[in-house]
């Protein structure tokens, strides 16, 4: 794939005019072309002939950066390292928004691009009016070969690139090679919308190795029972199974966002009951249009993008609300894909919301039986497409993913069932009630329906196993797992917060988001200045930037399972009440009512807990750091009993401590 609008020898650059370079850049441009860009390219060119002329290498102009959506002004690849250059043409200062511009595409190539892994990377950020006497050249904590951003203008920039080029003590760049390696990026679930919303497909954002090629698997598979459906005019039902970051709402936003149409009878809708992740990837999806837009020249008010968003990324309940308006229309979608769909609500939870909330007494389906009744009511075909997280359920009411099955046995004899090979997997509860399905005519198990690789954590794929495994006790095998997880994913534990704050800014670099998660149940860590019932807003602390107090940078405003389950940090700090604790080799579960800690004994009240220290442990796509608080003798909620057994725990199983 050809990434870059114009690329070529540094000789051949600086040999060609500047109307050749510009016609290239010209003709690969896909908007119209600005005076304002013209002129800037024309710039960078007259500053880069009269600089790199005396070196051998090669040059890229406008460097797509697909995940992103963005490009970076200019790659140069010279001796053993990769300059990512951002120039700020006309301006006199380096802003921090710059800074963590130029510092994220490097981190892109660095962590994406599958040759420039090994080799040293320098952003230089070029602010071509500043006044800059000098600049140091150095490595950032992580020992990568990615440097800190280099602070440059026009003088200064021929020094910095020698200067840089004798600091790096390596071999150099094939230019062959690097241009062959592969882009394997792993976008965020907000970057992934965004992409995919766009007009970018899976493989445009999504790994390309081995290991996660089953993502697009899954897509494909979904997408032909989609197609099988209708030409067959049959309604189906398929469960897409996966460990957390798999990928599972990437395949249900994908999928939506092909049938984006509603002129097509493949018009499809994305499902979610969790409100923080349709807000926020509403928001961002609707700020995103405003801001291409006006980019393009053209202008667009924001009500009428988040309108065109809304259309096809709905809150669940809404579109369940919609179809009791009339009982007997179908929806207009044929496509439905629930995500999270083990959180539907059983019949007691459903006839309760429908008395409290609708005045509709006696109503006698669960959540799952009346969705499926909607899709139901088209005369020709219909698929709804259930994404399952296993051990994700974390609130009262959810009933699992049994019940779909259950419904389906009770109400829809027709409907054809698809079913992931590992759905009978014990962490997603249905093993029972899928061997009551096993003569039923119309069943079939696929594999390529389980996502059986993180996606979410590029640096490792086995954390979600390793917190499976602390979870469930398995010290032994838990310690093996951490070995080969923190060769590239960090993972520290500390008594102290105020250290844990420290570490997660050292280790987070550009725009890489950081923030504290604790349970919903944590009432006791008021001391540590965090409330968990102080009120919070999810658009905000995802989607604000670094100057912003509400966002989840300030470290001051934290997030619970319901506000991250589904979405995720670069780095995440989880501090560990007395809620869940460690006690004799086995778990305890606690609720604080009033001025003491009770024991919950419910067997399924214990099962949201432990749920909800899965959902927080497996967030971060980087690393974390875990805090147990020491506690304190003189507060009998706070009881050091009740914290030190936990850190000793996870001291046992091998976490470094900071």
């Amino acid at each position: 794939m050809k990434r870059a609008y114009y690329s070529d020898s540094i000789d051949n650059f600086c040999s060609a005019t500047t109307n050749e370079i510009l016609g290239k850049l010209a003709t690969e441009n896909e908007f119209s072309l600005e005076q304002a860009q013209r002129d800037s390219w024309q710039e960078e060119i007259a500053i880069l002939k009269n600089i790199i002329a005396k070196h051998q290498g090669a040059i890229y102009f406008e460097y797509s950066i697909p995940r992103m959506g963005q490009r970076i002004d200019v790659v140069l690849l010279i001796g053993p390292v990769i300059f990512v250059l951002e120039f700020k043409i006309g301006e006199d200062e380096f802003t921090s928004h710059a800074i963590d511009q130029v510092w994220d595409y490097a981190l892109d190539l660095k962590n994406f691009h599958e040759s420039s892994h090994n080799h040293y990377v320098a952003p230089v950020l070029i602010a071509t009016k500043a006044t800059v006497d000098h600049a140091t050249i150095s490595a950032t904590a992580q020992n990568d070969k990615l440097l800190f951003p280099i602070k440059s203008n026009v003088e200064l920039l021929g020094k910095i690139i020698e200067d840089t080029l004798r600091f790096a003590d390596d071999d150099n760049i094939d230019r062959t090679q690097w241009e062959t390696g592969r882009y394997c990026p792993t976008p965020n679930i907000i970057e992934a919308a965004l992409a995919l919303y766009n007009g970018h497909s899976v493989a445009d954002i999504s790994r390309s190795d081995a290991s996660a090629v089953n993502l697009h698997q899954t897509t494909d598979t979904v997408s032909n029972i989609i197609s099988q459906s209708k030409s067959q005019s049959c309604k189906s039902i398929c469960f897409v199974t996966g460990v957390p970051g798999a990928g599972k709402t990437l395949v249900g936003l994908n999928i939506a966002t092909t049938h984006i149409d509603k002129a097509t009878d493949l018009y499809s809708v994305y499902l979610s009951g969790n409100g923080p992740l349709v807000e926020i990837l509403r928001e961002a999806l609707a700020r995103d249009k405003v801001r291409r837009t006006k980019n393009r020249g053209d202008s667009i008010k924001k009500g009428v993008a988040m309108s065109e968003v809304k259309a096809f990324i709905q809150n669940v309940h809404h579109f369940r609300d919609d179809c009791l308006v009339d009982m007997n229309s179908p929806p207009i979608e044929h496509v439905a894909l629930f995500d999270e769909a083990q959180r539907a609500w059983d019949i007691k939870q459903t006839a309760n919301f429908m008395q409290r909330k609708k005045g509709i007494s006696n109503f006698n389906k669960s959540e799952p039986e009346f969705l499926i009744s909607c899709l139901d009511r088209h005369a020709d075909w219909a698929v709804v497409v259930c994404l399952v997280g296993g051990g994700q359920e974390i609130n009262t009411g959810e009933a699992g993913i049994s019940e779909w099955i259950e419904s389906l046995i009770r109400a829809f004899p027709q409907w054809r069932i698809y079913i992931s090979s590992k759905l009978t997997d014990s962490e997603y509860g249905a093993g029972e009630v899928l061997r009551k399905i096993s003569s039923r005519h119309g069943v079939a198990y696929k594999d390529e329906l389980h996502l059986g690789v993180s996606m979410r954590s590029f640096r490792s794929e086995n954390v979600s196993l390793l917190v499976k495994q602390i979870l469930d006790l398995e010290k032994d095998d838990a310690n093996g797992t951490l070995k080969q997880v923190s060769v590239k994913y960090p993972i520290v534990i500390t008594r102290d917060l105020k250290e844990a704050k420290r570490w997660l800014k050292k280790q987070a670099r550009g725009t890489e988001r950081y923030g504290i998660l604790v349970s919903s149940q944590a009432e006791r860590l008021k001391p540590h200045a965090i409330d968990v019932k102080s009120p919070m807003n999810p658009i905000h602390w995802f989607l604000g930037e670094k100057e912003d107090v509400r966002s989840s940078y300030y470290l001051e405003d934290i997030a619970t399972e319901f506000h991250v389950q589904g979405l995720e940090l670069d780095w995440a700090c989880v501090a560990w009440d007395a809620d869940f604790r460690y006690s004799e080799d086995e778990w305890g579960y606690w609720s604080f009512c009033g001025d003491r800690w009770n024991c919950i004994r419910k067997t399924e009240r214990q099962k949201y807990l432990k749920n909800a220290y899965r959902v927080l442990l497996t967030r971060a796509r980087q690393g974390m750091v875990i805090v147990v608080p020491i506690g304190d003798p003189d507060d009998p909620t706070r009881n050091p009993r009740y914290y030190d057994p936990t850190y000793e725990y996870l001291k046992e199983v091998g976490f470094t401590e900071l």
